[in-house]
């Protein structure tokens, strides 16, 4: 499955390169592209219920980070 989430405060494109690079070793993400320009976040993966861990992810990463329009 794959699907675009839009965020917004995500600070600088150093802070999605990171994100990007957490979120590629969750288990069931199969890809995952973090844009700063356009303020998404694009995921491919294979596993259900998926979206909880990812969210825990990014507020470790970049903590004022929100999902905005799911």
């Amino acid at each position: 499955m794959k699907k675009v989430y839009k965020i917004k405060n995500l600070d600088c494109a150093n802070c999605a390169l990171k994100l990007e690079n957490k979120l590629k070793k969750v288990e069931g993400v199969i890809d995952c592209k973090v844009s700063f320009i356009f303020q998404k976040i694009t995921l491919e993966y294979n596993k259900e219920d998926i979206l909880e861990d990812i969210k825990k992810i990014c507020k470790k990463v970049e903590p004022d980070l929100e999902f905005v329009g799911e």
